[in-house]
């Protein structure tokens, strides 16, 4: 009769008190905002940068495009197609045209000669970010 007295206060006193579980469920719900936080900024960093690269590469082409040509192309698609112009020797950009990390096309406007802009408009239109940025 001792043994099972025993044994049922060491059954009853095994486990966690209600108290220790919500500890434990307060400090991962913690840990886990302070993580988001610091991911989501991280996330947006990543893509901005992966979009300058990308404008740095388009640049690049548009360039190859002026030295082979002598001139501008009139768009981005010049680049990645023949568009009949004298000493064409592209492609310029290898697989297509990139678009930007949100999914979006890049812009390009010719300014005058030999300046021109490449430019995405950002996450959901709020950043312009261009070549000529530093």
């Amino acid at each position: 009769m001792r043994e099972i007295k025993r044994q049922g206060r060491t059954a009853s006193r095994a486990g966690f008190t209600l108290i220790e579980v919500l500890l434990v469920v307060a400090i991962l719900g913690i840990l886990a905002g302070v993580v988001v936080v610091n991911f989501t900024g991280k996330q947006q960093k990543a893509q901005i940068s992966a979009c300058r690269a990308s404008i740095k590469a388009i640049c690049t082409g548009v360039d190859m495009y002026e030295v082979d040509t002598g001139r501008l192309p009139p768009g981005l698609n010049a680049l990645v197609s023949d568009d009949g112009s004298p000493n064409w020797s592209g492609p310029y950009l290898r697989g297509g045209l990139p678009v930007d990390p949100w999914g979006n096309q890049f812009g390009y406007s010719a300014r005058g000669e030999g300046d021109y802009e490449v430019y995405s408009n950002g996450p959901e239109g709020g950043e312009r970010i261009t070549n000529w940025e530093r």
